[in-house]
């Protein structure tokens, strides 16, 4: 990133002292502390490593656009999905946090989502056209443009907005794998492993939280997908090869038959350090970028699904199936288990 780590998008925790600490005051110069700038975790000498901080695959919203260290490939393959023609003007809000309530068919819904990032074309926009795209008074939307910075002009009984977010919004969302945690009395956490390594003793540093990071992302994917649907707009998820095939082995979606070069409903752009983690010559730059996309689901019934035992269904994929069971065991699978150990308890059904 060509600055210190400031602990990611995930791990504020990570710090270490550097004050009096001899060997890391040799490393790190007069520094109170730093963070434990990791940004994968290699669980074998032949694996790919595991990105675990997402600013590693894509960070927006601080240099301006191609003079980001290591990222150009990933931001420009990213950016041209998005459909916005050369050379538009874009705006990139951060860590967007929508939150509300409303009354649907008598029961109170609530949506509370935070995006990643939110872009949005950027032009100059008179107060009647920021009144008809909002349904809101300008009386109530001029504090809101105060308050966030933006430049109003007022010229006559013309009021307008430079720079107003206009036109099509997308969502680009940023997946990365989670860490075990570790055990501090072991060693096995970022911030130890990290120190370890860097006084020069041997390390071993945390695992990947499988079920947590596909946790996160299932329970996002179609929802904000859906959403820049409804704005006409696209939802990027930018992911690590490895998610991917994790995601195809523990759910009823093989994400790699979703393989092409259109977006769709549902949008995943998947980067790989290939095998360029073999023998590293400095930092890896991401590339080539794989597309996978599809719909929300398919239109064929739920009769058409393979029996049990199959390890796929018949049915065309859809990202639906990424809440599938990979497999459903038989019965006998069943029996087989139970035979391993005799009932805990009893009871009589009443």
């Amino acid at each position: 990133m060509g600055r210190d780590c400031d602990g990611g998008g995930n791990r504020y925790l990570s710090s270490i002292a550097v004050k009096g600490n001899p060997s890391l005051e040799v490393f790190f110069g007069n520094r109170e502390k730093v963070c434990a700038g990791v940004c994968s975790l290699q669980l074998g000498d032949n694996t790919p490593p595991w990105i675990v901080c997402p600013r590693r695959l894509l960070v927006l919203g601080r240099e301006a656009v191609g003079t980001r260290i290591y990222q150009k490939k990933t931001e420009e393959q990213t950016l041209k999905l998005l459909g916005y023609a050369s050379g538009t003007r874009l705006g990139v809000w951060p860590e967007v946090k929508i939150k509300y309530e409303e009354d649907v068919d008598g029961v109170r819904k609530t949506f509370d989502y935070t995006f990643d990032y939110i872009l949005m074309p950027l032009a100059p926009l008179h107060q009647t056209e920021i009144e008809q795209i909002t349904g809101k008074s300008w009386g109530k939307l001029q504090a809101l443009f105060k308050k966030g910075g933006y430049a109003i002009s007022i010229q006559g009984d013309e009021v307008s907005v430079a720079d107003c977010p206009s036109g099509i919004p997308s969502i680009i969302e940023i997946m990365t794998s989670s860490t075990s945690g570790g055990n501090k009395d072991k060693g096995t956490t970022i911030s130890a492993a990290f120190r370890d390594a860097i006084e020069g003793r041997p390390y071993n540093g945390p695992g990947i939280n499988y079920r947590q990071v596909w946790a996160r992302m299932v329970s996002q994917l179609i929802v904000k997908s859906e959403v820049a649907l409804a704005w006409k707009g696209k939802a990027i998820w930018v992911v690590q090869d490895t998610l991917v095939d994790y995601i195809s082995k523990s759910t009823a979606l093989n994400i790699r038959k979703l393989s092409t070069e259109q977006t769709s409903e549902v949008n995943m752009l998947s980067f790989s350090y290939g095998d360029a983690f073999r023998n590293p010559q400095s930092v890896i730059e991401l590339s080539n970028g794989q597309l996978f996309a599809g719909l929300i689901t398919s239109d064929k019934p739920e009769s058409q699904i393979a029996p049990d035992d199959s390890e796929e269904p018949a049915t065309t994929q859809s990202f639906h199936d990424i809440i599938r069971v990979p497999l459903r065991p038989s019965l006998s699978r069943l029996i087989e288990t139970l035979a391993q150990r005799k009932p805990g308890n009893e009871v009589i059904a009443p």
